[in-house]
């Protein structure tokens, strides 16, 4: 399968490809929340959430001192946009 251009807003991206594409950045989909992604890292760890108008990430214990930190990502950015903002970490 392949994904259009990394310019081209995630919207503009069918759902199994959205889905593939966590898949080649290492992140595990939830078996019993669909809509949701899990991520482990050597340096982090996230939960990402599909929702109905954004990606929201959440970046476990990610503060310094022990908080977790959210960020929430528009569709509208490109997949370029989202792979330096969600996989460089928080």
């Amino acid at each position: 399968m392949a994904l259009p251009s990394v310019q081209t807003p995630l919207y503009n991206h069918p759902l199994p490809e959205i889905e593939q594409w966590l898949r080649d950045h290492g992140c595990q989909q939830d078996a019993d929340d669909l809509h949701r992604w899990h991520l482990d890292t050597p340096d982090w760890q996230a939960d990402i959430v599909l929702e109905i108008d954004a990606l929201v990430v959440l970046y476990l214990c990610a503060d310094g001192q022990g908080q977790d930190v959210q960020r929430v990502f528009k569709y509208s950015l490109s997949r370029q946009d989202l792979d330096e903002a969600i996989f460089s970490g928080p």
